[in-house]
């Protein structure tokens, strides 16, 4: 399997003794994220997340099939992750690294497993039909810290996704066009976000948020936490490394929650935008000026 180029031993030495001053390369502090941007696409469900130089697309999508015979209440979420071997020569096609299998797992859990999204709402016809809601994340240029700026993509692709509307008469589903009915958004409980946090020095006890790639190579562990803006935690991912002391977990946590508020509230505004930018002259303006005459 190929590999990336790894940094050499003296960028190493100077990237840590950089932190051992509370310095950065970038000129950030050490709980201070890169710029975030998100683009929302014009279909809806298309978002584009950057984190710095890292950058994710996410799309989500819907289609009609028969719920799990063992739920058959539910409708069906899935996520699916891409690593091309154009955003780094070490991931390659139809081989997951294990770089690919952690943020798998990571976004499950942070997103469908904490139940953000009401799959019971997904249910059309109980046993028979239901939505299959699926997001694609495709990762264009990664330089560190993948796995929040991909939950924040998945995150915003789903709310500001919207499904066909249906209706059911006599036992007959119809499913409506976008030209018939405004399609109608996702039921969705609570955005959580994840927090990744690195640690350097001899017993981790320097933390640093937002790692880049080359401060990823030299960290001696890490802990993703996920959240929502309510504080209810859905996840603490500390998957090796040093050990942390539970008291500097704790304070981890504390600004985990101040980020992800940080999060919460951009993402609510640019959803805002994007409304006020589609109801300018567009479909639902149509609607009202027809219900006016």
């Amino acid at each position: 399997m190929p590999r990336e180029a790894e940094p050499s031993l003296n960028e190493k030495q100077f990237v840590i003794q950089a932190l051992q001053e509370n310095l950065r390369l970038d000129g950030r502090e050490l709980e201070q994220y890169r710029p975030l941007e998100l683009t929302l696409g014009d279909q809806y469900g298309v978002a584009d997340a950057t984190l710095g130089k890292t950058r994710v697309l996410a799309k989500a999508s819907a289609e009609l099939t028969v719920p799990y015979t063992d739920r058959p209440l539910d409708g069906i979420f899935t996520i699916a992750t891409e690593l091309s071997p154009m955003t780094s020569p070490a991931f390659e096609l139809n081989r997951p690294t294990e770089t690919e299998v952690l943020l798998s797992r990571l976004l499950e859990k942070t997103v469908r497993r904490s139940n953000a999204l009401d799959t019971e709402s997904l249910c059309l016809i109980a046993g028979q039909k239901c939505w299959s809601v699926r997001v694609d994340v495709h990762v264009l240029s990664h330089d560190g810290n993948l796995i929040d700026a991909a939950c924040f993509a998945v995150v915003s692709a789903l709310r500001h996704f919207k499904k066909p509307d249906t209706s059911m008469e006599g036992g007959v589903l119809t499913v409506y066009t976008a030209a018939e009915r405004e399609p109608v958004p996702l039921s969705w409980l609570h955005s959580p976000f994840c927090v990744t946090w690195s640690f350097y020095g001899e017993q981790g006890e320097i933390a640093v948020l937002d790692a880049t790639w080359l401060e990823e190579q030299v960290r001696v562990g890490s802990c993703t936490i996920s959240l929502n803006r309510h504080g209810e935690i859905c996840q603490i991912s500390k998957l090796g490394g040093t050990p942390v002391e539970a008291v500097a977990l704790l304070q981890c946590s504390a600004v985990s929650l101040t980020k992800v508020k940080e999060f919460s509230t951009y993402l609510d505004e640019k959803l805002a935008e994007d409304a006020k930018r589609r109801n300018k002259g567009g479909l639902l303006a149509e609607l009202s000026a027809e219900n006016d005459r």
